[in-house]
């Protein structure tokens, strides 16, 4: 009876399981100082992961007839450097860009596919680690807004670095005030309009980089929240006949969204890979 008083609610376990281990206690909605530690960690391992399926492709390459995991890894990397070819007219900034949405799309794949991990799994091994029921755990850093807006935060650096490469400074600057709706020859219109589209400019350049960021996270926490519900029916089994039917539901259900979510977590990734080609693309092209 002790331990159904205290068991948690449906809410309780929602929210327990969308807090995250923390450095601090966050008291601010945005606050800088506090750092996500289990987004941070589990990033690192993936993006190692990653880094080690490539690294063992092209040692075990070989010219002759590729095997399965070669001929995989050499699909994805042709479809890749095709996206590239698409979006990035020039063929030294490709030397850099194609091999970079390679790794954006690994990377962010094998965040994606942590929530393919049971949700209690390892949140409950981190907690007996811990000897704390209480121990916070999240292991889907793409879920983290954080991650998210900081990967396209660096697609937005790698953009004004592409513009002032390609343009040059006073060719960028001159198009900041310039574009879209052009400049006059008047002295005071001309003024007025560079005020405009520098502010179009600011606009356009912020609102990518938010919605870059919020079309993963977005879609990552919905199928989180949506494995969080699904695990709550194998929890829920009474004396009767629904309740006991629920955690064959749960199994069912767990089962067609996982299949499913496979499809999203690609669909994410090659989504954010399509769309950093494309923006790097843009700053290559002058209005």
């Amino acid at each position: 009876m002790a331990a159904d008083a205290h068991a948690p609610t449906a809410s309780e376990y929602i929210v327990h399981h969308l807090q995250h281990l923390q450095n601090i206690k966050q008291n601010s909605i945005i606050d800088f100082s506090v750092v996500n530690l289990d987004s941070v960690v589990v990033s690192f391992i993936c993006g190692a992961i990653g880094l080690f399926v490539l690294w063992l492709a092209a040692r075990k390459a070989t010219s002759g007839v590729p095997g399965r995991f070669q001929a995989a890894v050499e699909m994805l990397v042709e479809m890749v450097d095709n996206q590239a070819k698409a979006n990035i007219h020039s063929a030294e900034s490709r030397k850099f860009i194609a091999p970079l949405a390679l790794t954006v799309f690994v990377w962010i794949f094998l965040m994606n596919a942590m929530d393919l991990l049971p949700v209690d799994l390892l949140p409950l091994l981190w907690q007996t680690a811990q000897g704390d029921s209480h121990a916070y755990l999240r292991v889907v850093p793409t879920a983290d807004l954080s991650t998210t807006l900081g990967l396209s935060t660096g697609v937005l650096l790698l953009c004004f670095y592409y513009s002032v490469k390609i343009k040059g400074a006073g060719g960028w600057a001159h198009e900041l005030v310039t574009a879209p709706f052009g400049t006059s020859k008047n002295p005071v219109f001309a003024l007025i309009l560079g005020v405009i589209n520098l502010l179009m400019q600011i606009i356009e350049y912020v609102a990518k980089t938010v919605s870059h960021g919020m079309r993963l996270f977005g879609n990552m926490y919905a199928g989180e929240l949506v494995f969080c519900l699904i695990a709550l029916m194998g929890g829920a089994a009474a004396m009767s006949l629904s309740g006991v039917l629920l955690p064959v539901g749960h199994i069912i259900a767990g089962s067609i969204w996982a299949i499913f979510h496979i499809l999203i977590i690609t669909l994410q990734a090659f989504i954010f890979m399509m769309l950093t080609l494309i923006y790097l693309g843009q700053a290559h092209e002058a209005h």
